[in-house]
């Protein structure tokens, strides 16, 4: 019997221990490490953050679920992996022994590294958590009764910069729906060298429509920018030119603000000797395993990705959900490979899929692979785009509550957005 340790129960997190159970039978000890008794659908946060979700509706408790398909769940995070002992130490200083050891665990987010950013400690709301999500609707009904500017984007070494156009769009949205947009100057912050760059060097024509979409909502925007600090109503920002030298100096008021921060491994996982990069990413190779510890496979954000271009400002590699539910299955194909004595030579597609919400309408992007040069690059837009979004949410929650390990990504997203044509054009270019 193998023992087998997934820390993070998130998207990719769930999944895995989903995945294991079905490929890999009963025979086998299947245990899943969180932090709290639930789980959330991150990509409906900034629904949550201007009130048109409530908790309840993109939560489910963690440990009902999985003990459905017997999987033992431990809610008080990893404090600590023990790689030469095989072991992850829980924060209820339970000791876990693996053979196999998945670390799904999701980013720590560095507000940090931003004087006066982040909803705790400093001054600007966060849509990461649905912790965050929640603060964030506070602060906005307390916004709503006095509005005034706001600024909406992500700071310098983010890496995931479809939310914040999201959340942007969709409080242009709710703010018209409430007839007050007139009350609120919008200004979109990001270190992307250009609007719709995402961190992949653009898909599609994602600047042109994404530059749309802003003017016609009247939403001015700074690209190249680099936010030095934060106080109470102010953000001070460095707009870099393409060279990366300083070319303007911005004092940016505002009333509410939503800023993604950069990203960085959490402590219990870069603390590893030879797991991470200096960032604290998990190193893989292409199998989703860690050159130096060959018991250990890691999957989603935590995962080291190089930045697809250099940038004046620096910027971050995306990892989308079509993107993790294919790593996820590649560990486990490996794993099952492995204990059934078989060459574990699986490989995964780092493809991006992303459906962007823009309240009443919405955009697609799609890039495979997502490192460019790519076989396939496409963009679509419209109300369509938003009803997928609404249906994957059903979905994908439908699936965490049943317990099912099918990929929804492969099932409904793509056909969702019509481009089983666009993958089997890949598959057939690649031959």
């Amino acid at each position: 019997m193998a023992k087998i340790v997934v820390i993070g129960a998130g998207i990719g997190g769930m999944s895995a221990a989903y995945e294991l159970r079905e490929a890999l039978g009963k025979a086998h000890e299947i245990t899943l490490v969180g932090q709290g008794p639930e789980f959330g659908f991150t990509p409906s946060n900034p629904w949550l953050a201007v009130g048109w979700r409530q908790r309840d509706a993109i939560t489910l408790p963690v440990a009902d679920s999985v003990s459905k398909k017997g999987i033992v769940y431990n809610g008080t995070g990893a404090a600590s992996i023990e790689a030469g002992d095989k072991q992850v130490v829980t924060g209820d200083g339970t000791r876990l022994d693996y053979d196999y050891l998945l670390i799904c665990t999701g980013p720590r987010l560095a507000f940090d590294e931003v004087p006066g950013s982040g909803p705790v400690d400093g001054h600007t709301q966060s849509i990461c958590t649905t912790d965050h999500a929640e603060s964030a609707w506070d602060a906005y009904q307390a916004f709503l009764k006095n509005p005034g500017p706001m600024v909406i984007g992500a700071v310098q070494g983010a890496s995931c910069f479809g939310p914040a156009y999201e959340f942007a769009l969709i409080l242009d949205a709710d703010l018209r729906k409430r007839k007050i947009r007139d009350r609120v100057p919008m200004t979109f912050v990001t270190s992307e060298p250009y609007i719709g760059h995402m961190g992949l060097g653009g898909v599609g024509d994602s600047k042109g429509l994404l530059e749309s979409e802003l003017r016609q909502r009247h939403i001015k925007w700074i690209t190249n920018a680099k936010v030095t600090g934060i106080e109470a109503g102010e953000m001070a920002v460095a707009e870099h030119d393409d060279k990366g030298e300083v070319q303007k100096e911005h004092k940016l008021p505002f009333t509410y603000s939503m800023m993604l921060p950069a990203f960085t491994g959490v402590d219990a996982v870069r603390k590893v000797p030879e797991l991470c990069n200096p960032r604290g990413f998990v190193i893989v190779d292409k199998h989703q395993r860690s050159p130096r510890y060959p018991n250990i496979f890691s999957a989603g954000v935590c995962v080291a990705i190089p930045p697809v271009e250099a940038t004046p400002v620096p910027t971050g590699a995306p990892k989308t959900g079509f993107m993790i539910e294919s790593m996820v299955t590649t560990i486990v194909s490996n794993i099952k490979a492995e204990i059934e004595g078989r060459t574990p030579d699986f490989q995964g597609t780092w493809n991006a899929v992303c459906l962007a919400d823009m309240g009443d309408t919405g955009m697609a992007f799609v890039a495979l692979p997502q490192i460019p040069p790519r076989n396939v690059t496409w963009t679509g837009s419209g109300r369509w785009v938003h009803l997928a979004k609404v249906g994957f949410e059903k979905y994908f929650l439908y699936k965490m509550r049943r317990g099912t390990s099918e990929p929804v990504f492969e099932k409904y997203v793509m056909k969702a957005l019509g481009i089983e044509r666009l993958k089997a054009q890949e598959a057939s270019s690649s031959k």
